[in-house]
């Protein structure tokens, strides 16, 4: 396997790994949310708000003001999980998928 072959399909991968990686990290939020109040003094706690906060500023822009926030994270993962079928979608229906397996 080649560089060539093995960086080819960047221009979808990258994307989707970014909104997978953020999709995920919601989620852990999502979950870690029921432990921890959002005033939580917790180092890993402090980190997902971080990473996520400007995700959910997004998703709170255009969700209603009465939705609590653990919906709005729960809309936040909804929507990059859109966010990313959309990407395979587009890449598909331009024939730009990379081949399975990393083939060229």
């Amino acid at each position: 396997m080649g560089t060539t072959s093995l960086f080819s399909a960047w221009a979808f991968q990258l994307p989707n790994f970014v909104l997978a990686a953020l999709m995920y990290t919601l989620l852990g939020r999502f979950l870690l949310s029921f432990f921890f109040g959002p005033a939580s003094t917790n180092y890993i706690w402090r980190a997902f708000v971080r990473m996520t906060d400007p995700v959910l500023r997004v998703v709170a822009a255009i969700t209603p003001r009465a939705v609590p926030d653990v919906v709005i994270l729960a809309f936040g993962v909804l929507w990059l999980l859109v966010a990313r079928v959309a990407l395979f979608a587009a890449f598909a229906a331009a024939g730009a998928m990379p081949a399975p397996g990393g083939a060229a």
